[in-house]
Formats: C-alpha cells, sequence, structure tokens
C-alpha cells in the first residue's frame, strides 16, 4: 500500500539542519565535536597513503576486525559508507511490498519509496511495543531500528525473531546498539529449535538462533546471528564522532549482502573509511564504547530527573543516547530554544509523532545546565 500523503521533504529532514554554527546541539546524536585522539592519530598516520588506490588487504582487514567484533565470518560482513549507504541499497532487494516499523529513522523508507518499492507504515502506539502481528503477512522485508530513533526503546530480540517468515528479510538498523548498556536476557539464546518464531521445519536456510546468545553491553542486539533472512546495518557515526567521514557496515548471509552491493562502484570506501573501521573494531575500542555508554546512561538518567522535574512529558523506559519528549505548544519551544541559540529536534517528521514532540540528544552537566534554564525561560 502507497500513502499518496507522504511528504519526502519530511522523510529527507534530519537533525544536523537544526544546528546552526555557535549553536548548543541538542538536535544531533553524534556523541562529542571530534573522534577521540588517539582515533584522529590512527587515521593521522594514514594520510600519507592517499595518493594510492584503496587496497584489496585494507578492505580485508577491515572485514576481519568487524566479523572478531562480532563474532561472525568475514564474507558475513559488508563494509558501507554510512549506514546510509546500507539503506539506499534495499530496493536491490526486490522487495514486493516492503512494511516499515514507525516511528522510526525515516531514510529507509524514503530509500525504498524512491526506487518505487511499495511501502506500508506499521506505526506503534505509545509505549512504542513491537508487536509482529502488526506487519502485514505479505510483506517480504521488514524495516525496523533497535534502539529505536527517536523512542529510545529496545525492542527484545525475541520479538524481532518472531517477525521472521519464510521468504521475507528483516532488517535492523542498530546505529545505536553500541550506546546500550547492560547483558541481554531472554533472548534467542533461551530459545530452542524446535519452537524459535515457528520457524521449524520450514526449510534448510532457517536456522537455530541460538547462535546469536546475549551479547555483554549490547543487550537484544542481532548483529552475531548468523541467520539466512537477518540484516543487521551499524554505524560508526555515533559513538566516535565520525559523521564526516561516513563509516558503516551490514552484516547478514553472504548471499544477501551480495544482493545489496549488486552494480556497486569499485571502490566504495577509501583509505581513512577502512582505516576507522578497523579501528573501531579493535578489543581496545570496544571497552573504549563500553565505557561510553555506560556514561551515557548516567547522563540519560540524570537528565531524565531534570527534565521530568519541569514538568516536561519525556517517554520512558529510554536506551538510547536521546530522549523523546511531548511538550506544549513544540513549534514556539523550538523557536525559543533556538533564539536562545539552543538546538533541538522536531520530531513531527517520524510517522506517529505530532509538532508537540520533540527528541534531545542526550549531553553532560554542564550542556544540560543551559538546556534547562533556556526551557524554564521558554515555558514560562
Amino acid at each position: 500500500m502507497l500513502e499518496d500523503s507522504v511528504d519526502p521533504a519530511m522523510l529527507r529532514h534530519h537533525g544536523d539542519v537544526e544546528a546552526r554554527p555557535g549553536m548548543l546541539d541538542f538536535a544531533v546524536n553524534v556523541q562529542g565535536l571530534a573522534p577521540p585522539t588517539w582515533l584522529r592519530e590512527r587515521l593521522a598516520a594514514r594520510l600519507a597513503d592517499l595518493g594510492r588506490y584503496p587496497s584489496a588487504d585494507d578492505e580485508h582487514a577491515a572485514r576481519t576486525a568487524v566479523a572478531a567484533r562480532h563474532g561472525r565470518s568475514p564474507d558475513e560482513v559488508l563494509l558501507l559508507a554510512g549506514a546510509a549507504e546500507g539503506f539506499a541499497m534495499l530496493p536491490r532487494l526486490a522487495s514486493r511490498l516492503a512494511a516499515v516499523i514507525h516511528p522510526s529513522f525515516t531514510e529507509p523508507e524514503l530509500a525504498l519509496r524512491e526506487a518505487g518499492v511499495p511501502v506500508t507504515r506499521v506505526i506503534l502506539e505509545r509505549p512504542y511495543t513491537l508487536d509482529p502481528t502488526l506487519v502485514p503477512d505479505e510483506a517480504d522485508l521488514v524495516v525496523l531500528g533497535n534502539p529505536t530513533n527517536p523512542t529510545s526503546i529496545l525492542h527484545p530480540a525475541e520479538t524481532i525473531q518472531a517477525l521472521r517468515r519464510p521468504g521475507r528479510i528483516i532488517v535492523v538498523d542498530e546505529a545505536f546498539a553500541d550506546a546500550v548498556v547492560g547483558i541481554a536476557t531472554g533472548s534467542a539464546a533461551s530459545e530452542t529449535p524446535s519452537t524459535i518464531n515457528g520457524l521449524a521445519g520450514s526449510g534448510e536456510d532457517l536456522v537455530d538462533a541460538r547462535s546469536a546468545g546475549p551479547v555483554a553491553g549490547e543487550p537484544e542486539s542481532l548483529a552475531g546471528l548468523p541467520a539466512p533472512d537477518v540484516i543487521v546495518l551499524r554505524s560508526l557515526t555515533k559513538t566516535w564522532a565520525l559523521a564526516g567521514l561516513r563509516c558503516g557496515y551490514a552484516l547478514g548471509a553472504p548471499e544477501i549482502l551480495a544482493r545489496l552491493t549488486h552494480g556497486r562502484p569499485h571502490w566504495p570506501l577509501g583509505t581513512l573509511q577502512l582505516e576507522a573501521i578497523i579501528a573501531t573494531a579493535e578489543p581496545s575500542a570496544v571497552a573504549e564504547s563500553r565505557r561510553y555508554a555506560d556514561r551515557i546512561a548516567t547522563d540519560r538518567t540524570a537528565m531524565i530527573d531534570r527534565l521530568t522535574g519541569l514538568g516536561l512529558d519525556v517517554h520512558t523506559p529510554a536506551t538510547g543516547p536521546f530522549l523523546l519528549l511531548h511538550v506544549p505548544d513544540g513549534a514556539l519551544l523550538r523557536k525559543r530554544l533556538a533564539d536562545r541559540a539552543i538546538a533541538v529536534r522536531r520530531a513531527d517528521t517520524f510517522p506517529g509523532l505530532g509538532p508537540d514532540h520533540l527528541r534531545v540528544a542526550v549531553r553532560g552537566i554542564a550542556e544540560v545546565d543551559r538546556l534547562i534554564e533556556a526551557m524554564r525561560a521558554a515555558l514560562w
């Protein structure tokens, strides 16, 4: 089903356009203004290599590093110029009907629609609990985020796997998975081959998902699941402040990844992108990302308390590095905050949300002090 009222400009709207130079930025979810020093040094050390084309060795090293990080094989890794490139590839799966679960990041829907793929929206009502029965049986492609932007909801892995059907591909946008703390419980590791998602006996290509297992620090992630019908997209943009370098990757069965890359140009990633992927997949970097996630969780709890102290409606539970607010007269509040050089993300561009919804990135005490002061002045 194709909704005639869809506005492509709304789907293409992202938080970066809200934050003008010099503003305090709560609109974009990137952590920090620049990559950490050690990562900048790793990248700077490769500048002398830019006169050569990216090598096959670098590409293989990057796939191998990502594979080791997630317990996959290198042929299950597709390196991307940002997760957005992965969304742009989705039309190559030739879906007859794609279901996009909202509210969520809008770029996948836009890419599918622009390629002429029929799209149906599955809009979750608050508290935004994923219900697999809402997805039409005829949908052969399902796209969702986990944790979801902008609701900050983390869907259980077993609920996502309940979306699986013979002939259907599931695409999970895990751009913020490395910012989630804790250890998964009730995940696919507790299921048995005879019961998981009703898939037993439906063909050799439907695997036992116990191999995904719980991942320390990345609860409910399907990144380690070697399933033939699940694609997981990851981004380096947010945690590592690499928005300007465009780095990411997809995890999936080699056969599906080959379909995504059909017609892709040679040398799709540059030397610096490959180096960034290698560097951030190393165990020391993964451990550092866990520390970032712990800090985000602490800052998020404090930020929730302060925003609710103003009488604002903050959607909880929240697991990502951002919060969804429901406020009185959202458009006016955004303008008043902008007049005070503070940028927040309008959320009415996300299907299922309205003009009184705003998204704010999780920030530290000093930044939140300024936000709270400005909000108090703007609200009263």
